[in-house]
């Protein structure tokens, strides 16, 4: 009897740490990855149409994102430069169709948290931290910006004419 107690608490216990993470889906439609690139005499702005991945929360590892992004869904605020920025000398779509990044940590900071991760763009990984907001419930609400330096993926089409720093803004309002 005592055994079959024993089985039923940790069969209990082992649903309750199940039932304590929450995956939310992340798609083109609540997930938003944009840029801001700047150049002698002005800036371009952009971003990616199709973004997909998913975040779970866990009361053991903490909120794990993972987020993959579709290069070739590229855009910007001008029809030639989107073509340019495809093309090998900026994102070389072709060869490198996709982007991925993977939390490898979410800290709580002094005002909101830091998330750090693998940003892999034209097949190498860079590791970067930013600042977000974040809430978690029934949504899972993100929002942060960072900068990249573009010389650290390969991008050096521009010298001395365009920045070498990027900003990215990321938006996520998913539900689970």
């Amino acid at each position: 009897m005592r055994w079959m107690m024993t089985t039923v608490c940790f069969a209990v216990i082992a649903s309750v740490s199940f039932a304590a993470d929450v995956e939310y889906t992340l798609t083109k439609d609540n997930t938003k990855v944009e840029w801001s690139g700047t150049k002698t005499g002005g800036k371009h702005d952009g971003g990616f149409e199709k973004v997909s991945g998913k975040a779970t929360l866990t009361e053991k590892a903490g909120l794990k994102i993972v987020v993959d992004i579709d290069c070739t869904s590229l855009y910007s605020d001008d029809k030639k430069l989107t073509g340019h920025l495809k093309s090998p000398d900026f994102f070389a779509v072709k060869d490198h169709p996709k982007a991925k990044f993977v939390s490898t940590s979410v800290k709580k900071a002094d005002k909101g948290f830091v998330v750090t991760g693998d940003l892999t763009l034209l097949g190498k990984k860079q590791e970067v931290s930013f600042p977000a907001e974040i809430v978690t419930g029934d949504t899972l609400t993100i929002k942060g910006s960072f900068e990249i330096d573009r010389k650290d993926f390969g991008m050096t089409y521009g010298k001395g004419k365009i920045d070498d720093k990027v900003s990215i803004r990321v938006k996520v309002d998913a539900k689970k």
